[in-house]
């Protein structure tokens, strides 16, 4: 009991800029591999403590969902002129104020985007060339909503061919693009949820997953362009620990 309150308190600081922070390039330097690597994130700066201490960390293998009458998600987001950026972690494509995400009476609103290579998340220990998050913040709280989707090679995606031609080919490089987020979404949006954490650090555990079951073809000339920046980018799977994962279909 005494742990997990240390975990929330440590959580609890600077709760309100964890979003915009957590995949930036400044502060403690961290990254995938060698002693910069996930399992050493805890150990690179005290603010990460959750990263190897919480018991709700993302991500997960996706096995075992439980059928749950769940609301269904519903999507706002506006396209246009937006910032995208090279962080040293990722591309990541930055959002004005006004793009929300509805689930019951909770409305989040989009932040940022990002990509993952491979997929951070597994179902039923499968992995994906691509994942793709993007991360909300509750308009009512300090915790975030994160919609996960999949990319598998196919068929050309308009909306991440744009993306791909233009992706800042250096850490600290950015560019304005005309970017449409709702092109990177599945026809359907059935999908699994769990309670977890931001993936990269400090690992803060107030994030409510949502994962779309159908994954969203795109042309695997453009995931090659981002694998060619960025090869691996996926933080190991975690322990679900006992926590339920839902299903709605």
């Amino acid at each position: 009991m005494h742990r997990r309150h240390l975990i929330k308190g440590f959580v609890a600081q600077g709760a309100c800029l964890i979003c915009a922070a957590a995949a930036r390039a400044d502060g403690t330097h961290w990254g995938y591999t060698g002693q910069v690597g996930p399992e050493h994130w805890a150990d690179l700066d005290r603010k990460n403590f959750v990263c190897s201490a919480g018991t709700q960390q993302s991500p997960v293998d996706i096995t075992d969902a439980v059928k749950a009458d769940m609301p269904p998600i519903a999507v706002d987001w506006h396209k246009g002129r937006r910032k995208m950026v090279n962080n040293g972690h990722t591309i990541q494509i930055n959002m004005p104020e006004g793009s929300t995400l509805t689930r019951g009476d909770r409305t989040f609103e989009l932040i940022q985007f990002h990509f993952h290579a491979p997929s951070e998340h597994r179902i039923a220990g499968k992995s994906f060339p691509m994942e793709v998050h993007f991360v909300h913040k509750d308009t009512k709280s300090d915790s975030f909503g994160v919609l996960g989707v999949f990319l598998i090679p196919g068929a050309t995606n308009a909306s991440f061919e744009s993306l791909a031609a233009v992706f800042p080919a250096w850490p600290g490089a950015s560019m304005a693009a005309d970017i449409d987020p709702s092109g990177l979404l599945p026809a359907s949006l059935s999908y699994w949820t769990y309670e977890g954490s931001l993936t990269t650090p400090p690992c803060t555990e107030n994030v409510e997953w949502m994962l779309a079951k159908e994954p969203v073809e795109v042309d695997a000339a453009d995931i090659a362009r981002f694998t060619s920046l960025y090869p691996q980018n996926a933080r190991p799977i975690r322990s679900p620990n006992r926590r339920f994962i839902l299903d709605f279909n």
